[in-house]
């Protein structure tokens, strides 16, 4: 599984709201969306972000264990 985690500490850094990514980087609300539920999005939104933020593929995501990752959801959810 993906985590997108990276990105949104990055855009608190940069003090960036994720409306002002989808502006920056021309990517749909519905690609932010599934970013946001760390779902997959094709390589090139995520090539957008990375030239939008001058950064790194690394810089933006990592790959977890799905049992990690599960862990986070529910933590989020029960907060």
């Amino acid at each position: 599984s993906v985590s997108y985690k990276k990105l949104w500490k990055l855009l608190i850094d940069r003090d960036m709201r994720k409306k002002d990514l989808c502006a920056a980087a021309g990517i749909s609300h519905a690609s932010m969306a599934k970013l946001g539920k760390n779902e997959n999005v094709t390589t090139d939104v995520l090539v957008k972000i990375c030239t939008a933020l001058q950064c790194d593929i690394g810089d933006i995501m990592e790959i977890v264990d799905s049992s990690k990752i599960e862990q986070e959801n529910e933590s989020v959810e029960a907060s």
